[in-house]
């Protein structure tokens, strides 16, 4: 029998596809493995679970990260290319401001206080303007862009910044950005050096965010076979001590580099890194699931945590409730390149 030959497109369709797959899954997966260790220590979390090596409660399920990122997942889907600022702010009052949901839950300060600008009828990009406009909220909702985007960081480092206007403000949109382009490049096949190249190419070589993902990666690149000391190495380099956010986003973003960094795009090393340096680990461990799951595909995450993902409670975004991460990587990557 004559063999037949793999269609090209469909062959590249089926590996963006399990990327994107990996992409999302990889980020609910790291939400879910940190948010135990959230707003934690590592001598906390060390004192409590020794060294986090899976999953420590019963029902682990993702926080407001996996929630926010499927709402930016929709909205990019609905929109792609010609996302604009108007249909970003139009989405967050028609699933978020507008519904009589009672207090806001789970959520970041960045996400209450657009919330409360919007609500008051400012618009974007005053309703940006609060406290918090420099935390990781951006960030962890940002890899649906880089899926969408696939190849194209510049692209996607455009699109999450029309996300982010509504949001977040300098730092904040530049941690958006870095993670949106460095999925975008991981789901091309670049290699870990080149993932962290293309994040660093969208934002200001002079911002905090940078110099962060700089010093993270820096410290990565001691050879430490001790994960403890890796992590406490890479922590070292860019948290600031007795600072009390731990949500600002040029540290998670540079903590998720670092991590991602250290362990050579590995799922699990990498996401085990994260969270087990505490602080967002919720969001720094999302990132980097999100950048080593777009490199590798969903094969590479483990089977019992994948497994253990199911569609969003709601519990922040009541209006998420039923999605799963899987359906918007399907949205996310049509069939044929059509884009």
């Amino acid at each position: 029998m004559e063999a037949i030959a793999c269609d090209p497109v469909h062959g590249e369709a089926e590996t963006l596809r399990d990327r994107a797959q990996g992409a999302l899954l990889g980020l609910a997966v790291g939400d879910a493995l940190g948010a135990p260790a959230e707003n934690m220590r590592p001598s906390e979390i060390r004192r409590r679970w020794g060294r986090i090596e899976g999953f420590v409660t019963d029902s682990p399920a993702g926080t407001d990260d996996t929630e926010y990122a499927i709402f930016s997942g929709l909205l990019l889907a609905r929109h792609g290319s010609a996302l604009t600022v108007a249909h970003v702010e139009k989405a967050w009052h028609h699933w978020i401001a507008d519904l009589d949901e009672g207090p806001f839950r789970g959520a970041g300060f960045s996400e209450r206080g657009t919330l409360e600008n919007l609500r008051r009828g400012l618009a974007a990009p005053i309703s940006a303007q609060h406290r918090h406009a420099w935390s990781d909220g951006l960030a962890m909702r940002a890899a649906p862009f880089g899926v969408f985007a696939a190849g194209r960081p510049a692209e996607a480092a455009r699109l999450v910044a029309i996300d982010g206007c509504v949001s977040h403000d300098g730092e904040g949109i530049y941690g958006g950005q870095a993670v949106a382009a460095g999925v975008a490049a991981a789901m091309s096949g670049a290699g870990v050096t080149s993932v962290i190249a293309a994040a660093l190419s969208v934002v200001p070589m002079d911002s905090w965010t940078a110099r962060s993902i700089r010093r993270a990666v820096v410290a990565a690149q001691r050879v430490e076979r001790d994960p403890l000391i890796r992590e406490r190495t890479v922590r070292s380099a860019v948290v600031i001590g007795g600072y009390p956010w731990t949500d600002l986003a040029p540290e998670a973003v540079g903590l998720a580099f670092g991590a991602f960094a250290a362990a050579r795009g590995d799922f699990r090393t990498a996401v085990l890194t994260a969270v087990n340096m505490g602080r967002d680990a919720d969001t720094t461990a999302a990132v980097a699931g999100a950048l080593s799951g777009a490199m590798s595909g969903a094969s590479a995450i483990p089977e019992e945590w994948s497994s253990a993902i199911g569609p969003v409670r709601g519990s922040c975004l009541p209006s998420m409730r039923g999605y799963h991460v899987l359906d918007i990587a399907e949205l996310l990557t049509p069939e044929e390149e059509s884009r």
